[in-house]
């Protein structure tokens, strides 16, 4: 009887280090799925700011309120880090619109770092 209570708790112990080994692992699997979801949410933000920008550039020709409508549109990102490419904008071409992002993530052990997350708006410019 002696000698069985001495595996069960030899058992415990193992499962104890086995734990303490596969934890670590664990949650920088879950951080790094949140993580990711973050990132993925501001890039959908990203491309929606720059579909209203160059609507609204197509329409108007006006950077600033183009500018404005994108920020507008992505209330969830810093507006002061987007950075923005204007096309030009001939009647009846095509018009792009690129909105650069840098996004920070943090994942534990591996620390922070940045993404350069890219948004494009295409549309025929009007007349």
């Amino acid at each position: 009887m002696r000698r069985f209570m001495h595996l069960r708790s030899s058992d415990q112990g193992a499962s104890l280090v086995e734990a303490a080994l596969v934890m670590p692992i664990l949650i920088m699997l879950v951080f790094g799925v949140v993580e990711f979801g973050r990132a993925y949410n501001a890039q959908i933000s990203l491309t929606h700011a720059a579909r209203e920008a160059i609507r609204e550039y197509a329409i108007s020709q006006n950077t600033a309120d183009a500018e404005d409508v994108a920020e507008n549109s992505a209330p969830t990102l810093d507006s002061t880090l987007m950075n923005f490419n204007f096309g030009p904008c001939n009647p009846g071409a095509p018009a792009q619109v690129t909105i650069g992002y840098p996004f920070t993530y943090e994942i534990p052990l591996f620390g922070n770092n940045t993404v350069d997350l890219t948004g494009i708006g295409v549309m025929r410019c009007g007349g």
